[in-house]
């Protein structure tokens, strides 16, 4: 038996003869080495965590979205096309298409997948999208091999009330799954990477306890005499000298001694391990130092550089699961030949401004862009056609290698 034929029936088997659940695997959550429990909502309660997810998701969200058609073996924008406006402008009548994305994206960070209720008018085509939170949607696949969601809605305002559970059809879900063992469900960033997410929250529970003392270590008070009440006299050192009062000049009576016993904070090597543990984050999800704002290692030479690899190895597997995932659920089987879904990404590949101007004059002396195209990707005023905005040409000296020949004879 494969290991992923065992996990499932062990921990997502409903019945011994019912169909397959899948969900994100919950007994990855829990406590971890360090003491610290961890799920979605404890860590993004650490900075580096926030940071990240902030990051992505705004990312996706601010990238322009548009509904493209194919056209005389070109590809042009299709804003007559129904789902234009709705990933455009807003999926529903409650969401900016960038607070949707925006709430899918951190979905994803955080449980591995994003569900959203894909609400159709009588000719099947989709009228609107509503978020669905991964924690309460199980994946099952039926005894006809479909799949079939299984959504638990809760009543927030009444949590007394019993649970409703809803069942959807494949058809009336948008599903974007992250990276996971099956092909179905993606498995959570901050379930599988538990541990070291656990240990940055222990490093910072530490530094808060630190400070709150006064940043005084631990100790223990020393007396030569018998204390009959020992909890009283800890509590009254406590309140004399502990929290904001650190730092006044303690009086110690009848030979009384002070003695630390906690290891100080640069022996325990605090602050490199914050600092490591940032960096351990920002590799979960491959996410440049510099752009949660840690900014040791940058400078003004490779910073550029960054960027562009964030874009081409973090962002653009996003963008393609993102692109594919709508394009699939959205697009009418009778559409998917003639029309296509997808972001740009162009304005963040561009460099600075000297580096643009020159590749925008290369590409138009070879023939490439046209006058308008550069306009168009510098968000200015297109040229008319009487003015050769659209035109496409090329230096009048190069002429064709077969050619040299007859100009030598000449």
């Amino acid at each position: 038996m494969k290991i992923l034929d065992w996990l499932k029936g062990k921990f997502t088997r409903d019945k011994p003869q019912d169909s397959y659940r899948f969900s994100a695997f919950p007994f990855f959550f829990g406590k971890t080495a360090s003491g610290k429990f961890v799920n979605e909502t404890t860590a993004m309660q650490n900075t580096a965590v926030y940071a990240c997810v902030r990051i992505l998701s705004e990312s996706i969200a601010s990238l322009p979205l548009h509904v493209y058609q194919y056209k005389d073996g070109s590809k042009e924008r299709a804003p007559t096309h129904s789902l234009f406006y709705l990933l455009h402008d807003a999926p529903n009548a409650e969401m900016t298409s960038f607070v949707f994305r925006e709430t899918m994206m951190t979905h994803l960070l955080l449980w591995g997948n994003a569900y959203a209720q894909i609400i159709r008018d009588g000719a099947g085509r989709v009228a609107s999208l509503y978020p669905l939170l991964p924690s309460k949607m199980t994946v099952e696949r039926g005894d006809d091999n479909r799949l079939w969601y299984n959504y638990t809605a809760g009543n927030d305002a009444n949590p007394n009330l019993p649970a409703t559970q809803v069942k959807f059809r494949r058809e009336d879900i948008l599903h974007i799954a992250g990276l996971g063992f099956d092909g179905l469900t993606g498995y959570s960033p901050i379930a599988m990477a538990k541990n070291a997410i656990g240990l940055s929250m222990a490093c910072e529970s530490f530094g808060n306890n630190f400070f709150a003392n006064g940043a005084r270590p631990s100790g223990i008070l020393k007396t030569p005499t018998l204390i009959k009440d020992p909890e009283k006299l800890r509590e009254s050192w406590q309140s004399m000298y502990g929290g904001e009062n650190a730092g006044k000049i303690a009086v110690l009576e009848q030979g009384m001694e002070y003695q630390s016993i906690s290891i100080p904070p640069e022996d325990a090597q605090f602050l490199e391990t914050r600092k490591f543990q940032t960096a351990e984050i920002a590799r979960i999800f491959r996410v440049p130092l510099h752009l949660i704002n840690d900014l040791d290692r940058a400078t003004f030479s490779n910073i550029e550089n960054q960027s562009l690899e964030f874009v081409r190895y973090t962002l653009n597997p996003w963008v393609v699961r993102w692109e594919q995932a709508l394009c699939k659920a959205l697009l009418l089987p009778s559409e998917k030949s003639r029309y296509f879904i997808k972001f740009n990404v162009d304005g963040l590949m561009r460099g600075d401004y000297a580096s643009r101007m020159q590749g925008y004059a290369t590409m138009i002396q070879n023939g490439v862009f046209s006058i308008n195209d550069v306009r168009e990707m510098e968000d200015m005023n297109l040229v008319s056609d009487e003015d050769g905005g659209n035109l496409h040409i090329v230096n009048g000296n190069m002429i064709r290698l077969g050619d040299t020949n007859a100009v030598q004879r000449e």
